[in-house]
């Protein structure tokens, strides 16, 4: 069989765009063409809130590749402004419609790839019609937030929604001078981090200003005096703004598919297989409007990443040109900055692995565990050494990573990045403990916090170290626990468990007999490794203990920990 001859591409940005390049690359012979309903056939939109921030100052920076470019390097032609609007899959035929002009012609393929991308989210609230609301998705849209923002001087701002763009949104209209709220439906900002996690992430925003309503939902918006907005909410609160922007999520563009007759998933994405083929012959699609393959779990996702989106492109133009190939599905590895902090993370968080029904502790495929530790980005002896608040979830049985959280200042991506790749590789704990990686005392240590996060997760594997999770303190320590403190006098007096025993890790063998031999020992210090010292003793002289993970760092995240210091253990 020859490869096709005529492929049309309905879209572009990450998936489209890759896979038109990859198919020249492949086939010099084809005929390609790329269709956008929008005057951008390949920017990052990824930067636009640092556009809309001013810290990416020329609109044509965002600019990855023009029509001309894509006509004199690779001779493909796009086309924008121009809208596909039917697809007849038994002709293999599209409607095409220039929006310039109105003009509609018919146009037939060999092959064609759609990659309509996702639209902003915009739920049916009361008033999301009036000016001064917008969403961030294109350099239109962004152009538009800058204009607004010059024209009416805008000094406050409300963000709804505490995802990527919510915060990426919130951080560059502070940086711009403006007061910024942001209100998240969920507990906690951040979906793919834990919300103890998440915490240190709003401590941030908090710290910067930033008024967080979370567990709140906008209810409408309405148009307040001197031409501002009111965002009411569903706690009463009335937030006065210059400006809005929804930032909530997205809806993938599947109407031009399902009309067509392909099949959709059940999270609304279009169906594919591992070579991103459609239900329909001849059809693939790539990007954010179709559904893939998590590689942990085993679930379907929508995944708007760019990422991904690109590597699906590439697969979908080899698939066409008949090369053996296949899209291993998805992780979640993704990255955010925050006021100078960094959040990042890789495959499965605890939440989602307890709503599909593992279990935290279990045995088996269906169990997992989790360990804290937050180790210097590197070694402290250099100076400039900043913490990275790293959590490890892995399964017991095996050892098998299951998914990271990080966040820190300084060497966040790159622990993550790591990880990401021995989850990729379907690998354990234990190839984190063996991970050779470069070392030199300004970049890391010769323990880096990838091998300590191994090393941890490894000793509970093997049985050395048997871990608690703070959560399991909320309200005080369960019947038939006794708390012990293995810091120093002068740490305890800053802040401590409440009820906690207090033996420095150094005294643990003179004092030993003050501990009870009945029931359990949940052991913490400031940040686990004297704990650990302690457990291994401890376990050796017959005493069942538990290590709580992290230490008294740890339980910064966990507010519902009583402790004897009001403001509670320190956070970010």
């Amino acid at each position: 069989m020859t490869a096709p001859k005529r492929i049309l591409i309905v879209g572009g940005v990450a998936g489209g765009a890759s896979c038109a390049a990859r198919l020249r690359r492949l086939d010099e012979a084809a005929e390609i063409v790329v269709y956008d309903r929008g005057p951008h056939v390949s920017f990052a939109n990824c930067g636009l809130p640092y556009f809309v921030g001013d810290v990416i100052r020329d609109e044509a920076d965002l600019l990855v590749a023009t029509p001309e470019l894509f006509r004199s390097r690779f001779r493909i032609d796009v086309q924008v402004m121009t809208e596909v609007t039917s697809i007849d899959t038994e002709r293999r035929t599209i409607q095409v419609c220039h929006l310039p002009t109105g003009e509609v012609r018919t146009e037939g393929y060999d092959a064609l790839v759609l990659s309509p991308g996702a639209d902003p989210l915009i739920p049916p609230i009361p008033g999301t019609d009036l000016a001064g609301i917008f969403s961030v998705r294109t350099i239109p849209d962004s152009t538009r937030i800058r204009r607004w923002l010059s024209e009416h001087r805008a000094t406050r701002a409300v963000v709804v929604g505490g995802g990527f763009i919510g915060l990426e949104m919130a951080e560059n209209l502070a940086h711009r001078g403006l007061l910024v709220s942001l209100v998240e439906l969920a507990p906690h900002v951040m979906a793919p981090l834990d919300p103890e996690m998440a915490r240190l992430v709003e401590d941030r925003l908090r710290n910067r200003g930033v008024a967080l309503h979370l567990g709140d939902a906008v209810v409408a918006f309405e148009r307040g005096t001197a031409d501002r907005l009111i965002v009411r909410t569903r706690s009463g609160v009335a937030l006065d703004a210059d400006l809005v922007i929804m930032a909530v999520g997205l809806r993938p563009n599947v109407e031009l598919a399902r009309d067509a007759g392909l099949a959709i998933g059940r999270r609304g994405g279009i169906q594919v297989d591992e070579q991103m083929r459609t239900s329909a012959a001849g059809v693939w699609a790539v990007g954010d409007a179709i559904e893939v393959h998590e590689t942990i779990t085993g679930v379907e996702v929508m995944l708007p990443l760019a990422g991904p989106a690109n590597r699906q492109g590439r697969i979908a133009a080899d698939a066409i040109c008949r090369r053996s190939t296949a899209f291993r599905g998805v992780q979640g590895t993704a990255v955010v900055g925050c006021f100078g902090l960094t959040a990042a993370c890789t495959g499965a968080n605890e939440r989602t692995l307890t709503k599909l029904g593992f279990e935290r502790g279990g045995a088996g495929d269906r169990g997992y565990q989790a360990v804290y530790l937050h180790p210097g980005h590197h070694v402290g002896y250099y100076p400039g050494a900043k913490p990275i608040h790293m959590k490890l979830i892995f399964r017991p049985a095996d050892g098998r990573v299951l998914g990271a959280q990080a966040i820190g200042e300084e060497g966040v991506a790159r622990r993550i990045d790591v990880i990401s790749t021995v989850v990729q590789l379907g690998g354990t704990v234990f190839d984190l403990e063996e991970a050779e990686l470069c070392y030199a005392p300004q970049f890391g240590a010769a323990k880096d916090p990838v091998n300590l996060a191994g090393m941890i997760a490894a000793n509970v594997v093997r049985g050395d170290l048997p871990v608690e999770s703070w959560a399991a303190m909320a309200g005080g320590a369960p019947d038939g626990v006794t708390v012990v403190d293995v810091r120093g006098p002068s740490e305890v007096i800053r802040g401590a468990v409440a009820g906690a025993k207090n033996i420095p890790l150094e005294a643990l063998r003179d004092r030993i007999d003050e501990l009870p031999s009945e029931g359990t020992l949940f052991v913490y210090c400031a940040v686990g490794q004297r704990a650990y010292y302690a457990t291994r003793l401890l376990m050796q002289r017959g005493f069942s203990v538990k290590n709580l993970s992290g230490g008294f760092q740890t339980a910064a995240a966990f507010p519902e920990v009583p402790t004897t210091s009001p403001e509670g253990p320190s956070s970010l």
